[in-house]
């Protein structure tokens, strides 16, 4: 059974959000818990009528069979917010949260308007008691201020738990890190604990146990940017490494191999690339260096900005490469792109290092012919 808590179950939950994140996730979980009604909403009806048809929003690998299976089971996807949240038990907050670039200092501040907008209208249509759970990537302490919103504008009577349920989704592999996650965090404040275990008894359908981890509310919104932080980080550190290897001679990936050997270092994000893109690594990486920069934490600001620069400089310098290995130039020169997606696997073209190598090899008069299979 899945409890809300000892002598309540769980019976509807509702994603507000039918992006890469949303629609995913919600599939899967019905897939996995046949008794819960699960009901993915959006204010946007031409996304809703896509996951209602054939031709998914989303190209995930395993997701389209997921989906047709699900859907007019107990998975629905709909415009009608008010209706998903007034019937849900759990509503999931899963909407963009794009950042804003500071005016002054390192960084961009992530632009929080849609949850704001979410926390008011899950208030005003919430009927019951309610747990509303942070999907989105969010600053620390944001849980503070839903918690603040759902308290002024609830019905009287009507009480609800914030809790923090971060994505560690990679795009390509979102299914599967979805059925066989390295871990689930879920975080609350004190007091919390029948909400936790309420959304932890979803998971536990599937999930062994000791793969599900509560702790601190603060503590799971901050886990999800530095796990980001971290993996782009070792981008970085290999891409600048790659630098090196050029001008001495070396292989990178052989480099790369001997690293990863060590198992304190692993081999994972170890290998050598244009630069990191998509949706989540430089956003989240702004999103801590502004954090940090805020709380007057300079040197710490510096240091993750620097990631993002190195990831700049990677890319500028794979462009001069290129012009370098041409003869007189590359105006008037005809190149193909073969892949224009930020990675493998996925269609998503969001901060793609393809974009600024086209646009560089562009405005140097080269002509271009792009292809991607997505």
């Amino acid at each position: 059974m899945v409890s809300i808590d000892a002598e309540t179950a769980v019976t509807h939950v509702c994603c507000i959000g039918a992006g890469y994140v949303g629609g995913p996730t919600s599939a899967v979980m019905a897939s996995k818990c046949p008794t819960v009604q699960f009901t993915v909403v959006d204010i946007d009806a031409r996304r809703i009528a896509a996951w209602n048809s054939n031709k998914l929003p989303v190209y995930e690998p395993g997701l389209d069979e997921i989906v047709r299976s699900q859907r007019g089971e107990n998975l629905r996807f709909s415009t009608d917010i008010n209706e998903g949240i007034r019937t849900a038990d759990i509503v999931m907050i899963a909407v963009n949260t794009p950042p804003v670039q500071c005016e002054r200092g390192l960084g961009a501040a992530a632009d929080l308007r849609r949850v704001e907008e979410c926390a008011l209208q899950i208030a005003k249509a919430a009927q019951r008691n309610t747990i509303v759970v942070e999907k989105s990537t969010v600053p620390c302490r944001t849980g503070e201020l839903i918690a603040d919103i759902l308290g002024k504008h609830g019905s009287p009577g009507v009480k609800f738990s914030v809790l923090s349920n971060p994505e560690f989704l990679s795009e390509g592999t979102a299914v599967r890190d979805l059925l066989h996650p390295d871990r689930v965090i879920i975080g609350g404040l004190p007091g919390s604990e029948n909400a936790q275990s309420a959304l932890q008894s979803i998971y536990s359908q599937w999930i062994p146990s000791e793969r599900i981890v509560t702790m601190g509310l603060w503590s799971a919104e901050l886990t999800k940017l530095a796990s980001n932080a971290l993996l782009a980080q070792r981008v970085s550190s290999i891409n600048s490494i790659s630098a090196v290897c050029e001008a001495v001679g070396a292989s990178v990936s052989e480099v790369a191999h001997g690293c990863g050997l060590d198992s304190r270092i692993g081999d994972k994000f170890l290998r050598a690339s244009i630069g990191f893109g998509g949706s989540c690594f430089h956003k989240d990486i702004a999103s801590l260096v502004w954090l940090s920069a805020s709380l007057g934490l300079h040197d710490v600001a510096e240091y993750w900005d620097q990631v993002l620069k190195m990831n700049d400089s990677q890319m500028l310098r794979f462009v001069q490469r290129v012009v370098q290995g041409v003869d007189g130039g590359i105006a008037g020169v005809d190149i193909a792109i073969l892949g224009f997606a930020y990675k493998g696997g996925t269609g998503d073209t969001r901060n793609t290092p393809a974009a600024f190598v086209c646009k560089q090899l562009l405005k140097r008069g080269a002509n271009l012919s792009i292809f991607d299979p997505k």
